[in-house]
């Protein structure tokens, strides 16, 4: 192992210098003012970045490494690495082709090399006419004369120079405006010249995971890892120190929703006795029988909500394998037991389906459901606003303007919150403090048709009991799924016109990179005129996310009526909407969507007895990940194989949002490369707790410093 030398250090900014020999303390206590040259404005710059003690600087780990530690011949230097040159200097001129450059030619032993500089200034141009020798560093390239290097870092060296810059591979740390690499290599080689002198607590007793490994010895080591440390394996965050660190982080994490759930647990909540009149009703009323997994998973839900302690259940399924139904039997459990339900939605849209089904299945059961949107009309909003206050509604359906201050329950029991990943964890904490009462907090129940693997839905949701409905309705229709280049657009217009003539319905889907309501609105107006002048035999509709709720839903339910053959729409249909007679769907641009989204928009069709199809229209060039994506959407449409794919591809955002991974960001582990490594931190996060649970603290204080830890949520 690399023994600390301080010779070893890189030349770094003068704003930083030696540090005065600090007493020995913990350096979770040693404020980063100890070192020598940090004064209010930098200390305030750390602050920023939550660092506040050297312990915090020596966990601001390097995202990469640049190999300095040797010198390359030209003549082996390779297109796209980073390489440090060394060589005489031939010439320097300004070249004016498309852009003026200056282009400093050099040359060694083995061969030429241009450097090349598009932005520049006099005196760097003078420095260069007058240098006899640099050394180089930067990345080769591909360029007018051969391999050439654009902007390197450079500096003139004389006839004594040492062979090599460093002996240690040079760290690059994550950075804010105005804290350059320099400043960072000095400010972590002054930290761990404290390492040395200081105690840092080692959080982890011995055996509580595997690899047992000193903390201070991978911290000496990722901060300056030797020459002959493994690149590659370092680059890709594999390297045991990397790992033994991602463990310790991720251990915290789940620590902190274990806490939480406990802190919820020691809670009371109303029992909701399964009194089961209202359900066998309403079952008795389906035209159709419920699944072995739904009748599963609703008396796990049933179990919950008999109980005095809240139930916060996750319920996942892949499309079309009937959440809602199993939700409407809990919100039948709790309003036959007194209490009011509130199903939130992250759209207007879903909102609206919801609204529909849940209206169509309690209204014959005497049921009173209102309505809360933010694009609902005063009158209606305050008639809404009333029957939930006196307690004549009894069930709630809404997007976010159900947590807003002015809407007050008589008694909430039960918050269902569909598509869990699209809130962000406080707002669910914000219905729930709605139904609060006499100490009491209203049961939650958290749905998504996101299909998540087991591993990491039970690591970013380790505050909920989790539930699978993993089987589909009878009927189900496998949806067959073609990708074909934009190329070939004409040929798919031709399909559309065909599957209508038959009397079949269709979906256009438009998506764009941007994230704008107002472009995707713009871009599927334009697909509808153009496929209006292409099919004007068929009846074609639009539908997208700037539209009134009231236009938007008139539409849809024209569309499902079959008064409109052809749906050009945007992603706001992701979810939610339900027409039997939709058989084909196409999906424009399908490479710039994650498989989560596709494969949600692919449920929309398959929903009846004829055979569908949906088709994934792409533009070239494909990216090599791009078409991983599409080739897996084609070959299966197994949801939770998908989630397996998406995940190793594009990490967990895609999977859980990005308001839930922005709850669950992390400083260093990564939920997508070190999935393995979570059934063991579930493992010693249940023995830490047992054995040690003096040790939670200080772990949650390294790991999440200022943020207690997902707010009660």
């Amino acid at each position: 192992m690399m023994g600390y030398d301080r010779s070893s250090l890189p030349e770094t900014a003068s704003s930083v210098t030696e540090p005065a020999p600090p007493p020995r303390e913990a350096l979770e206590q040693t404020p980063v003012t100890a070192l020598r040259g940090v004064g209010p404005k930098l200390a305030s710059q750390l602050t920023d970045l939550g660092i506040r003690s050297v312990a915090d600087l020596l966990f601001h780990l390097p995202l990469r490494y640049q190999d300095r530690t040797r010198i390359t011949p030209i003549r082996d230097l390779l297109p796209g690495i980073d390489a440090v040159v060394e060589g005489k200097v031939l010439a320097v001129r300004q070249d004016f082709g498309r852009r003026r450059s200056l282009a400093c030619t050099i040359q060694d032993p083995s061969g030429i090399l241009t450097l090349r500089f598009f932005h520049f200034s006099g005196p760097q141009q003078r420095i260069l006419e007058q240098a006899g020798q640099l050394r180089c560093y930067g990345e080769a390239r591909r360029g007018r004369n051969g391999v050439e290097m654009f902007h390197p870092e450079f500096r003139v060296v004389g006839p004594d120079e040492p062979a090599l810059d460093e002996e240690s591979l040079t760290p690059v740390y994550p950075t804010t405006e105005g804290l350059h690499q320099a400043s960072w290599r000095k400010l972590s080689a002054a930290a761990l010249v404290l390492l040395e002198r200081g105690a840092l607590r080692e959080l982890l007793p011995p055996g509580l995971l595997p690899g047992d490994m000193p903390l201070a010895e991978a911290l000496r080591f990722l901060h300056r890892p030797p020459p002959d440390a493994p690149t590659a394996e370092l680059l890709a965050g594999e390297h045991p120190y990397q790992r033994r660190l991602a463990a310790e982080e991720l251990l915290a994490h789940h620590l902190s929703l274990l806490r939480l759930r406990q802190r919820a647990r020691r809670q009371g909540a109303p029992r909701l006795a399964a009194e089961r009149s209202l359900q066998e009703r309403f079952l008795a009323a389906l035209p159709f029988a419920p699944t072995g997994a739904q009748l599963r998973v609703a008396g796990e839900i049933a179990r919950d909500l008999d109980a005095d302690v809240p139930m916060l259940r996750l319920v996942q399924g892949d499309v079309g394998c009937g959440k809602t139904l199993v939700a409407a039997l809990a919100c039948l459990q709790a309003i036959g037991s007194g209490r009011q339900v509130a199903v939130m939605a992250p759209t207007e849209l879903l909102a609206e389906q919801h609204l529909r089904n849940f209206e169509s299945w309690m209204q014959p059961l005497g049921i009173r459901t209102v309505a809360l949107s933010g694009r609902q009309g005063a009158v209606a909003r305050r008639e809404a606003l009333a029957a939930l206050e006196s307690g004549d509604a009894m069930l709630a359906i809404g997007t976010h303007a159900l947590f807003q201050d002015e809407v007050r329950f008589a008694r909430l029991g039960l918050v269902v919150i569909d598509e869990q990943h699209r809130f962000g964890v406080h707002q669910r904490l914000q219905l729930r403090e709605k139904g609060v009462e006499g100490g009491l907090a209203p049961h939650q129940l958290i749905m998504t048709a996101t299909p998540i693997p087991r591993t990491l839905a039970m690591t970013a949701y380790a505050d909920l009991d989790y539930s699978v409905i993993d089987e589909l309705p009878p009927g189900r229709t496998p949806v067959g799924t073609v990708v074909i280049n934009n190329s070939r657009r004409p040929e798919v217009v031709e399909r559309v016109r065909h599957a209508c003539a038959e009397g079949r319905q269709a979906y256009w889907v438009c998506t764009l990179i941007e994230e704008s309501e107002l472009l995707e609105a713009q871009a599927a107006e334009a697909i509808a005129v153009e496929l209006t002048e292409a099919l004007p035999e068929l009846r074609i509709g639009l539908v997208h996310g700037r539209q009134p709720g009231r236009e938007r839903s008139a539409l849809m339910a024209r569309f499902k009526a079959g008064e409109i053959d052809l749906l050009v729409a945007t992603t706001v249909i992701e979810v939610g909407v339900d027409v039997p007679r939709a058989s084909l769907m196409i999906i424009e641009n399908a490479e710039r969507l994650g498989l989560a989204q596709l494969h949600q928009l692919r449920g929309r069709v398959g929903r009846g007895a004829t055979a569908s199809h949906c088709v994934l229209l792409f533009q070239t060039p494909l990216s090599a990940q791009g078409r991983e994506r599409l080739n897996a959407m084609r070959d299966t449409t197994d949801g939770f194989r998908l989630a397996e794919t998406d995940l190793r591809l594009r990490g967990p955002g895609e999977l859980l949002g990005t308001r839930q991974t922005g709850t669950l960001e992390m400083r260093f582990a990564d939920l997508g490369r070190d999935v393995a490594l979570l059934p063991v931190v579930r493992a010693a996060a249940d023995r830490l707790l047992e054995v040690h649970p003096d040790l939670v603290e200080p772990l949650l204080d390294r790991w999440m410093p200022g943020r207690e830890r997902y707010a009660e949520a």
